[in-house]
């Protein structure tokens, strides 16, 4: 602090002037006025020179700390439904419509095979069918004619016209007739079901799909051989397409046995891909396979997300986060979070050193439970408001800081 210059200049002419009482007087009040100036001086020097050096932390979203996170696993994007085509008959591939990638519906033509046999075989069979129509009407029509003959010689036998012999011939007649129509409404029975068969072996020679979905792998192109069943020699296929159904996109985990008491079904939890670390995908724990691995000591866990997106790839890693549901609800009334060592009480009442202008503050707060070592803030914080870690001695009201950076 500057001094007076003009106070110094009266001084100076009081002792010049004589050593009176009233020079003394003024004496003493010029000395005590410069005494104090120098305290306040050697204070306010003080305070610049010596300001707290401080470990200092940012207040941050209540999402960024723990967020009630009881257990964390990596597993994969799978669908629990996902089909390898294949045709029911073995023959080769005439046409393919499809290409990787494209989407199909339920029953839509995938392939069709080679099916100039099986169309011949039909032929022959519907030849057969009408053939046994025909033999069906012609025993129709003699077992008629056998009938009203048999009626004649019945009247003519009552009347003692015709010999009994000619009347039980008739009936012969008219029975074995009956017992052909019989037989031949059989075989007309056959050849219909044989059509039916031959329909059917052609339509096997198309192939569908089973479900709507993604096709995502194309196994065989025109003029290859496909079967339902391996063959040796590794020429021919044992399906045309693979197909997944993107609705039913979902992730499965390992969880180590000893953890999986923190898991249970219904359990909000938060997966994050590889390919996408910044996005936080919700989903829940939609089963627990009951059983267990005794060769890696783990139990499958399948999550299913709450929003499907284009993004999520069946076979892509996956990182997942299982919550607890009672330090979400938590956090979901938090403003912020901050390290626990940042947060002191007095009095019965919680409060903080927030640094403002490099100066100590002392804000009371609210706050919840502390978990893995961060603690809820439910009012007196912000996320982005810098606060003093731990208790450093010296630290007051407006003391002036030096801040560090924290952890």
């Amino acid at each position: 602090m500057a001094l007076d210059q003009d106070a110094l200049a009266r001084l100076r002419k009081g002792l010049t002037g004589g050593a009176g009482r009233q020079g003394r007087s003024r004496l003493g009040r010029i000395a005590l006025f410069i005494a104090i100036a120098a305290g306040s001086s050697f204070v306010w020097l003080g305070r610049g020179e010596g300001a707290l050096e401080v470990d200092v932390v940012t207040a941050e979203a209540p999402d960024a700390g723990t967020g009630g996170a009881v257990l964390n696993a990596s597993g994969y994007v799978v669908a629990r439904r996902l089909a390898t085509v294949s045709s029911k008959a073995t023959g080769r591939v005439m046409e393919v419509l499809f290409e990787e990638g494209a989407e199909v519906r339920a029953g839509q033509v995938l392939a069709r095979l080679d099916d100039a046999t099986v169309r011949a075989q039909r032929e022959v069979s519907y030849r057969q069918r009408d053939a046994a129509q025909r033999a069906l009407a012609e025993i129709e029509v003699r077992l008629a004619d056998a009938r009203r003959s048999r009626d004649r010689i019945r009247t003519l036998q009552a009347d003692k016209l015709v010999s009994q012999s000619s009347l039980d011939a008739a009936e012969a007649e008219a029975e074995a007739l009956a017992a052909r129509l019989a037989s031949a409404r059989a075989e007309l029975a056959v050849a219909s079901s044989n059509v039916a068969l031959r329909d059917r072996d052609l339509e096997d020679f198309v192939i569908r799909a089973p479900f709507s979905g993604v096709i995502i792998s194309k196994d065989a192109q025109p003029g290859e051989m496909i079967s339902p069943v391996s063959a040796g020699g590794g020429f021919t296929r044992t399906g045309i397409a693979t197909i997944v159904d993107m609705d039913s996109r979902e992730v499965e985990v390992d969880v180590n046995e000893a953890y999986i008491n923190r898991v249970a079904a219904g359990q909000r939890a938060e997966a994050v891909l590889d390919a996408y670390s910044d996005w936080k995908i919700p989903a829940r724990v939609t089963a627990i396979v009951p059983t267990a691995d005794r060769q890696k000591a783990t139990v499958r866990v399948r999550i299913g997300f709450e929003k499907l997106d284009q993004r999520i790839l069946p076979d892509m890693g996956v990182k997942v986060r299982f919550f607890d549901e009672a330090a979400t609800t938590r956090a979901a009334r938090s403003v912020a979070s901050v390290t626990g060592s940042a947060v002191h009480e007095e009095d019965g009442k919680l409060y903080v050193w927030r640094v403002d202008d490099e100066r100590a503050h002392k804000v009371i707060i609210e706050a919840g439970e502390e978990a893995g070592g961060r603690r809820d803030v439910l009012a007196g914080l912000k996320p982005g408001d810098s606060v003093v870690a731990g208790s450093p001695e010296g630290i007051a009201e407006g003391r002036r800081l030096q801040p560090r950076k924290g952890p």
